[in-house]
């Protein structure tokens, strides 16, 4: 295990209203002696100044860098076991596969480990061993795990993450960026890295307010990286984190070197109204660019169902996944990032493990965060994967991609130099799929060193 150096943020400069109080206390009384002002006038003059005081304070405060730890109260969890014991079930799917979704035998399994031999305090000390802040931005507290290299010259990297997933996605990787000799890299290839919560999501805190879409969140890590004191970056992104990603790079804040997606838009302007309106594939597609479209076709006509809904009516479906562990955990392994994964015994190890994936869907529960994660689909009102959506020609600062086999779909090569005009690596890695790297984090790590290597 890398030892973690432990980080300490020193408190900027700064006039507490108490010392101004006391100041204004002798001032208050030199006036009155000596120059006799008019009391009411000194007593307003008194108040202003207190005032400011306190806004100074104020701002300085939610500028804070403060230290994280969870504690999930044990009432929370013992509930967590009652809902589940309590369960009622649905009837038996009425087919053999999953296209009526997530099969019965599926989460009876699941839920029976998750009731009686899931051990959630196993998740919150790894989580807690790891150095964890919180940060308010935008009147929002920002929950982040921040770990720095023990090498020297260590690159920055912003790593953000999706939906269903959370920092949970991330953990396998902090060690083979931080520490790539232990891994068969060099230490010139080292990351600190930057793992943050998105708002609505985790430990972060939930918007009580509309407007916090991609390009407002991407604001906010910009200013995260500033506040860190971080002069250069990089930053990557899949899933949720590409738009997040991308938005960065257009906006290209002071810092910031490129990006890494594994999740990029590409689909062409020529191709997406076809795959809006369901028509058949335009002629003169080559290979991967046809395999390309026939996959976005299946992922809109089949699979894409929890994103219209989270989209329109993330409040409706939110009292059922909010109320019923179950629902929720259904809901997210729902996702056609699943569709592969099992957790029957004889695979029970894959990546991720039914203990990995519990931990995410359990602090999905914990810090009852299904409705405000969910709202960020109402949020965004543009395709992820369109390359006009995504205003991807806006982008001048270098681009990295990695296509990962088991993604929603495989970008071509063509349509990513389309869509990226400063692409400076491309690459299809052998294994891996849409949680890259949660189910590869070594695969994940090499793509992110070679992405990086030129703008270090």
């Amino acid at each position: 295990m890398t030892k973690l150096k432990k980080l300490h943020y020193k408190p900027k400069a700064r006039t507490t209203a108490a010392l101004v109080l006391s100041r204004l206390l002798v001032a208050l009384f030199v006036a009155t002696v000596f120059l006799a002002p008019p009391t009411r006038l000194l007593a307003q003059q008194f108040a202003q100044t207190i005032a400011q005081a306190q806004v100074v304070d104020k701002a300085i405060a939610d500028n804070a860098i403060r230290p994280f730890r969870i504690r999930v109260p044990q009432e929370a969890i013992d509930d967590l076991r009652r809902r589940i014991a309590a369960t009622r079930w649905p009837d038996k799917e009425t087919v053999v596969d999953q296209s009526q979704g997530v099969q019965l035998a599926t989460m009876s399994e699941l839920v029976r480990y998750w009731g009686t031999k899931y051990d959630w305090r196993k998740a919150e000390a790894k989580l807690n061993a790891l150095p964890q802040f919180i940060t308010n931005i935008d009147d929002l507290d920002i929950h982040f795990i921040h770990v720095r290299s023990k090498h020297p010259n260590a690159l920055p990297l912003l790593v953000t993450h999706g939906w269903p997933g959370s920092v949970i996605e991330q953990l396998k990787i902090i060690e083979p960026l931080t520490d790539p000799t232990a891994y068969g890299g060099r230490p010139e290839d080292a990351f600190d890295l930057v793992i943050p919560s998105i708002p609505g999501y985790g430990f972060s805190g939930k918007p009580t307010g509309t407007g916090w879409d991609p390009d407002r969140i991407a604001q906010a890590w910009a200013e995260l990286m500033q506040r860190l004191g971080y002069t250069r970056y990089v930053a990557q992104g899949g899933d949720w984190g590409s738009p997040i990603t991308s938005a960065m790079a257009r906006q290209a804040p002071a810092g910031l070197l490129g990006i890494h997606l594994n999740l990029p838009a590409t689909i062409p302007p020529d191709v997406a109204p076809v795959l809006a309106s369901g028509g058949p594939a335009p002629a003169g597609l080559s290979e991967k660019e046809r395999a390309a479209f026939d996959s976005l076709d299946t992922f809109n006509k089949q699979e894409r169902a929890y994103a219209v809904i989270m989209g329109t009516r993330p409040q409706t479906i939110g009292y059922g996944i909010t109320d019923s562990p179950i629902g929720l955990a259904a809901w997210l392994l729902g996702h056609p990032g699943f569709a592969q994964w099992t957790s029957s015994r004889s695979d029970s190890e894959k990546s991720p493990t039914k203990d990995e994936v519990l931990d995410d869907i359990t602090l999905y529960w914990l810090t009852n965060s299904a409705v405000s994660s969910a709202r960020l689909y109402w949020e965004n009102k543009s395709s992820l994967l369109n390359a006009i959506a995504q205003k991807t020609d806006e982008i001048s600062l270098p681009v990295a991609i990695t296509v990962f086999p088991g993604e929603i779909y495989r970008a071509p090569e063509t349509w990513a130099r389309r869509a990226y005009r400063n692409l400076i690596y491309f690459h299809e890695a052998d294994k891996g799929g849409h949680f890259a790297a949660w189910e590869q984090p070594e695969v994940f790590a090499e793509e992110i060193r070679a992405a990086f290597k030129s703008l270090r």
